[in-house]
């Protein structure tokens, strides 16, 4: 994402966006009754946020694509000028008068913004360049009682592919090797004796023959890699309440990642199987573990070793886990229903959802040490200024009025790595003036707001 776009970039060129301006007027004029009108809206590469009323199904029939035409089009235009600038999103307001005469509020796009998701505020502030959260920062815990299975046997596993895959190609010795050397990690025993019987290659012998040989979609040697943080897709806005980590007796460690996470095949809906070099206290050295795609943190343990996977010997589970605080504490109707409640030294995050009783105060969690994330509801904070006793916070999000409350005490945490404001107002530029104040505390470059004129004429 770049800051530094020229001013005559088609993205900031009032002939990019009249199409959706045009279809935003139209709508609103027909449920406000007519002109003058007030548009929002967010439109990225990979998504986009629009107020409009989408034509509904047809008698017994989905929504054809035809009904919303006009829309993709439009929104194809701008999506095309932000590529051509390398930009992901920009959010936007507009001011319609009666006659046509249109003032359009460009928003970022910014370095220091998270693309949001959903609505049309700035998302998530980037207060310190390359901060990552705290799951995504964490290395596995030893295990110094951790060996390999008893059921590990390299000499067997390698008997039974060869009967299995009696003319399938094998990788050689020095494949091997260059495999180590890009992965930087010794290849584990069982693993070299599969890829010397099957390099998994198409052109050797196809796929579906090893899927039912080995027990998984088999991955190339060339392919395999180290399912460490960076292999798992983030935000700030939902990592930040997650928590990692391992219970006393789990055989597979909590992890967003590891560097003993080696990945060699595929369950064949998208969850990866690896072999785990570091496993939890309850758990082998080597056993196969399966990364869910679906899920940001943790692998669930599938069999104690290789060979176990491939003579369909799958492991029943980890040991039980025992009840207990849990490192991540989510306060509103539905759930805990008190900040007492959700208070423990371990509290890594805490979120004040939907509320309808009186605010919290945040007295019994000041002073928590491992507490670094709070998300507050807009509403739910009884004096925000006791955030100022949160001294390891590394992620806040809070309303508009929060923030207001915490910049004119001069009280915002400096300790913070990113910052969310949570705001679903019709008017994004408040929010976005607000945002600039929190990133030059941390002297990072402002979310840039461009005006640009133009006419769309009465409406017809």
């Amino acid at each position: 994402m770049t800051d530094n776009i020229p001013s005559s970039a088609p993205v900031y060129a009032f002939s990019t966006w009249e199409p959706v301006l045009r279809l935003l007027r139209a709508g609103r004029a027909a449920r406000s009754g007519g002109p003058p009108v007030r548009v929002v809206g967010r439109i990225g590469r990979g998504s986009w946020s629009l107020d409009l009323v989408r034509p509904g199904p047809g008698p017994g029939g989905a929504a054809r694509v035809e009904g919303v035409q006009d829309e993709m089009d439009a929104v194809d235009r701008v999506r095309s000028a932000l590529e051509a600038v390398g930009a992901e999103e920009v959010s936007f307001c507009a001011e319609i008068a009666a006659d046509g005469r249109t003032v359009l509020q460009l928003i970022g796009p910014s370095s220091t913004v998270e693309s949001a998701v959903g609505g049309t505020g700035p998302g998530v502030l980037l207060l310190v360049e390359g901060a990552v959260p705290a799951p995504w920062r964490r290395l596995p815990a030893s295990a110094p009682g951790a060996v390999a299975a008893p059921s590990a046997d390299p000499g067997l596993l390698e008997r039974t592919l060869r009967e299995r895959l009696p003319d399938a190609v094998g990788a050689t010795e020095a494949e091997l090797a260059a495999v180590e050397e890009r992965l930087g990690i010794a290849l584990p025993a069982e693993l070299k004796a599969l890829y010397r019987v099957t390099r998994a290659r198409r052109a050797d012998r196809p796929a579906s023959k090893i899927f039912r040989a080995v027990g998984c979609e088999l991955l190339e040697p060339d392919r395999a890699h180290i399912a460490d943080p960076s292999s798992r897709p983030w935000s700030w806005a939902s990592a930040a309440l997650d928590a990692s980590g391992a219970r006393p007796g789990d055989a597979v460690q909590g992890l967003v990642g590891s560097p003993g996470w080696i990945v060699f095949g595929d369950t064949g809906g998208g969850d990866r199987l690896a072999i785990d070099l570091t496993p939890g206290a309850g758990g082998h050295i080597g056993q196969i573990i399966v990364i869910p795609h679906e899920e940001n943190i943790g692998a669930g343990l599938v069999a104690d070793s290789l060979t176990d996977l491939v003579l369909g010997r799958h492991s029943a589970g980890g040991a039980v886990r025992e009840p207990g605080p849990e490192p991540v504490a989510w306060v509103n109707e539905q759930s805990l229903r008190s900040v007492e409640a959700a208070a423990h030294p371990g509290l890594e995050a805490l979120s004040l959802g939907v509320w309808e009783g009186e605010p919290f105060s945040l007295a019994p969690v000041v002073g928590l040490s491992g507490l670094r994330t709070l998300s507050a509801h807009p509403g739910t904070l009884a004096d925000p200024r006791e955030i100022a006793g949160l001294a390891g916070l590394e992620f806040l999000e809070l309303g508009p009025a929060d923030w207001r409350v915490l910049l004119d005490a001069g009280a915002v945490p400096r300790s913070l790595l990113a910052a969310g404001i949570e705001d679903y107002g019709r008017d994004p530029l408040p929010t976005v003036d607000l945002a600039n104040e929190l990133l030059a505390l941390w002297g990072r470059p402002p979310i840039i707001r461009r005006a640009v004129k133009g006419d769309l004429g009465p409406l017809e």
